[in-house]
């Protein structure tokens, strides 16, 4: 028997929350727990491009509210128009946990050796600063696993607006 190659998992660069009313979460994570500030951005075509769920096609959109929380980001995704995995799991599970971004060196070896495990790509997608593959790691990690790409010097855009509105 073949020893198949591993991943090898650096760090953990985010954990995402999906919610149904991004203001109210934000309000609330601040206002209960001290969250925040929050970063907010609608994210959506033609910004975001070549996007597929379980290899279709499709357009979607979504808005994001991100912070930094030491060397981890805490984002909070809301689904808004077309089909999604973030749509799916709102409306089979309601808000909560949905993925753990990670990285994991070399993007395309890490998909290739997670499909060596027989572990497919979700959701995928690209945006100017950062390409992304969202695995099917439920089965062995009892979540969603986000690897992504991101090109060396490349810059994420300023947030529309922050929460609270001072920071």
């Amino acid at each position: 028997m073949t020893k198949k190659e591993k991943l090898k998992i650096s760090q953990v660069i985010h954990i995402c929350v999906v919610v149904a009313d991004l203001q109210k979460s934000v309000k609330q994570y601040w206002d209960i727990y001290g969250i925040g500030p929050w970063h907010i951005t609608t994210v959506q075509p033609p910004r975001m491009t070549d996007m597929k769920v379980r290899g279709r096609p499709v357009q979607f959109s979504m808005k994001t509210a991100i912070t930094d929380m030491g060397n981890v980001q805490w984002e909070l995704i809301q689904p808004l128009t077309g089909p999604s995995i973030y749509r799916e799991f709102l409306d089979k599970h309601g808000e909560g946990v949905h993925y753990i971004g990670v990285d994991a060196g070399d993007f395309d070896k890490a998909v290739t050796t997670l499909k060596k495990h027989k572990i497919g790509i979700l959701m995928s997608g690209s945006l100017p600063y950062v390409s992304y593959a969202y695995m099917d790691t439920g089965k062995t990690l009892g979540t969603v696993l986000e690897l992504y790409n991101r090109p060396s010097g490349s810059q994420i855009p300023a947030a529309e607006e922050t929460y609270p509105p001072q920071y």
